[in-house]
């Protein structure tokens, strides 16, 4: 029995000290940028790492590793790892933070709003909650939720400056409910609103054309060409302008979301994902 112990003992030390060595070449890797070999690395550590001794160092740099690369889905896998293998508050929030932005960066903010919600509903990082709202902040602003981004930020500061930002975007931007409203019961007012003044005029000379010519019929008593032009033409140009109303101002707030974001990514100076 006492030999048996004696050689599990001998044996735990020996991929100990081979988990160390291949940690201190991982992290040669990593430091230098080699983050495909560091990569390879890290997880021979994890193999040979019985202890768990590096379980939270070597996840975490494989997380950073592959998020240098680009494979935003892998890092966040093995931030999940490190977060599981976490030892103190802070190393807990280093990785969850690194998967809030991972999610940013990877299109599905809205799964970062969510796991950020979860944890404010849950008392978690309650001596971070600025920290959290931060994050919360950057992910509605990814999502298109100006106006939410604005008072995530209020939590921390009234002035903020991302506050102020996403405020002012927010007003910048189209209302389509009010884009379509107004084209029903104007034509071509929507398309004007939305800064497409020639196709508004257009569409707003074509509608009341067709609707003189429809109505011009019926009061001949030509009933038959009156449905004609008004099913064909009339109605085809009263609705079209609503739809060019909704269609314009969409895209003007994907021009203002995308020139909003180019901005941040370029001339904001604090953290970012």
């Amino acid at each position: 029995m006492v030999r048996i112990l004696l050689i599990s003992v001998a044996f735990s030390l020996i991929l100990s000290a081979q988990s160390d060595k291949l940690f201190r070449v991982a992290d040669s890797l990593f430091i230098s940028e080699n983050y495909f070999d560091a990569i390879t690395e890290y997880k021979r550590v994890n193999f040979y790492d019985s202890g768990k001794m590096f379980a939270y160092e070597s996840n975490y740099r494989i997380g950073l590793a592959y998020k240098a690369g680009g494979f935003f889905e892998n890092a966040i896998e093995y931030f999940g790892a490190s977060l599981k293998n976490s030892d103190t508050d802070e190393r807990k929030f280093s990785s969850f933070v690194e998967m809030i932005r991972c999610n940013i960066l990877r299109g599905t903010p809205e799964n970062g709003i969510s796991m950020i919600n979860r944890a404010i509903e849950n008392g978690d990082f309650t001596n971070l909650t600025e920290d959290l709202y931060y994050w919360r902040g950057w992910a509605l602003m990814f999502s298109d939720r100006w106006k939410e981004a604005s008072a995530s930020f209020s939590r921390i500061d009234v002035d903020h400056p991302l506050k102020k930002y996403a405020s002012d975007i927010h007003n910048k931007k189209y209302d389509v409910t009010f884009a379509k409203l107004i084209s029903y019961i104007l034509p071509g007012s929507g398309q004007v609103y939305a800064g497409e003044y020639v196709s508004g005029i257009m569409s707003l000379g074509w509608t009341v054309l067709w609707g003189y010519v429809t109505v011009d019929a019926f009061a001949s008593e030509r009933v038959f060409d009156g449905f004609a032009v008004g099913n064909l033409l009339w109605f085809r140009f009263y609705r079209g302008n609503v739809q060019n109303a909704e269609k314009f101002a969409l895209e003007r707030n994907n021009e203002i979301y995308r020139e909003a974001l180019l901005y941040l990514q370029n001339n904001f100076e604090g953290i970012k994902p």
